[in-house]
């Protein structure tokens, strides 16, 4: 048997935890496509306090292994396809050695489902491998890894409050007076679409750009342009959203990403509980959340 140091036992039992916020577009504005492909957008990005939840641990021979489990881990592959091996593929790329990782993914958000779950996750990952491994990135290094493994990992590394423009390199934060720890509801009716094909189905119309200097000018003039194609693909996020625009309380209601889960503010937790119960009564197939907005 090899002989190993304790100094190298403690980091190989050392286990790091680091929580994939799920991302909320309260309002997603589709302004052009662009010539290399992507689409030109407007969004206002937020974050709840429920995530996945990634762990990890140092491996000292280079390989990086993935295991899923949690409510939604039948939906995933731990392969190198899945955006956490992605990212920490990636990562490892920088690196002058080849320090490796034991991860853990407990997938606590439905898949595909315009939450941010995957580029969460990949965000989650680069955070936690960059402490791990003990790999302090520049920022502009750091966004353009982030940048490459999908359009909303960059946001998701600061899980804060960010106007996020163009296919996602452009970042801004901003600060919604009333917003944090405001009472959210997630709901998802158990189906999962194709970002692709719903980006597909936009009807290529500019509807103008994106406002967001407070609340209720998000409420009053901010919209997901995506939510048409969405409802094409998927009849029942319109039953969802009509579920949820008769809770009392609320403060608004909308699809976010491209689908298809949606989400309502409310008021207070009484009046958030209350459609909660509501909704699970009514419709127990769909997945339905109960957390907050996150205070960065």
């Amino acid at each position: 048997m090899p002989h190993v140091d304790a100094e190298t036992a403690a980091m190989d039992a050392e286990e790091l935890v680091e929580t994939a916020f799920a991302k909320i577009n309260l309002a997603l504005h589709v302004r052009h496509r662009r010539d290399d492909g992507f689409h030109a957008l407007e969004s206002l990005f937020v974050f709840t306090e429920l995530g996945d939840r990634l762990t990890g641990r140092m491996r000292s021979d280079g390989v990086i292994k993935l295991e899923i489990d949690g409510p939604f881990a039948a939906s995933l592959d731990a392969g190198a396809g899945n955006l956490v091996m992605k990212a920490a593929h990636a990562l490892q790329a920088c690196l002058d050695d080849r320090r490796g990782a034991d991860l853990k993914l407990t997938k606590m958000l439905p898949v595909a489902s315009g939450i941010g779950g995957g580029s969460a996750d990949a965000a989650a990952a680069l955070r936690l491998l960059g402490r791990l491994w003990n790999m302090p990135l520049a920022a502009d290094m750091l966004e353009q890894i982030a940048l490459s493994l999908g359009s909303d990992v960059p946001a998701c590394i600061g899980s804060i409050p960010q106007l996020v423009r163009g296919r996602g390199e452009w970042l801004q934060p901003q600060a919604i007076d009333g917003l944090a720890d405001m009472p959210i509801l997630l709901v998802n009716p158990g189906v999962a679409l194709s970002t692709t094909q719903v980006f597909k189905g936009w009807d290529q119309k500019d509807r103008g750009p994106l406002h967001a200097a407070d609340l209720a000018q998000i409420i009053a003039e901010g919209r997901n342009d995506l939510e048409s194609s969405a409802i094409g693909a998927a009849p029942v996020i319109a039953d969802v959203l009509i579920a949820l625009k008769g809770s009392e309380g609320l403060r608004m209601t909308r699809m976010s990403g491209s689908g298809a889960t949606c989400f309502a503010l409310f008021e207070s937790d009484r009046h958030r509980a209350q459609a909660a119960t509501r909704l699970r009564a009514d419709h127990a197939g769909w997945w339905v959340a109960e957390t907050r907005i996150r205070t960065a």
